[in-house]
């Protein structure tokens, strides 16, 4: 019976040890600002970025060109998180006949809707155009629901 209560007690202080251990207590945001347990008026924000032809990749935008632009437009002005996912894309001018197939990027922002944000976004995209003479970058803007 002794046994049994010292074997009872021993568990109970392993699995309490695990509740306390380091880092699993401070995998919670407390009072960050930037990553905020509920947040009102926000936006999740996909920008759309062609790289170049999909049948010619040593053609157009590089890997590394593209981490480039990302270091130096993007993370400058949303350097609390987003994240870029590989896409293929196909776009139509309105004087092709056809689709040209794209190697692109999309870019995810979760941020506050404000108006200074939505001023970086737009100058993302200015950037990208000036930058490769693309006529178009697509911005898809819906309101988002986040907590951290």
């Amino acid at each position: 019976m002794k046994f049994r209560l010292l074997l009872s007690l021993g568990l109970l202080a392993l699995l309490a040890g695990c509740a306390t251990q380091p880092g699993v207590a401070d995998a919670v945001l407390h009072g960050d600002a930037a990553h905020p347990a509920q947040t009102q008026g926000w936006v999740d924000t996909r920008l759309y970025f062609g790289l170049g032809l999909a049948d010619q990749p040593q053609q157009g935008i590089s890997e590394q060109a593209w981490r480039e632009f990302l270091d130096r437009e993007v993370s400058t002005r949303f350097p609390d998180g987003l994240s870029v996912i590989d896409v293929y894309g196909q776009w139509q001018g309105r004087q092709q006949a056809h689709p040209e197939r794209l190697r692109s990027k999309m870019l995810v922002i979760d941020y506050p809707d404000t108006p200074a944000n939505r001023a970086k976004v737009e100058a993302i995209r200015a950037a990208w155009k000036q930058r490769t003479g693309d006529q178009s970058v697509l911005r898809v803007t819906q309101p988002a629901d986040v907590s951290f």
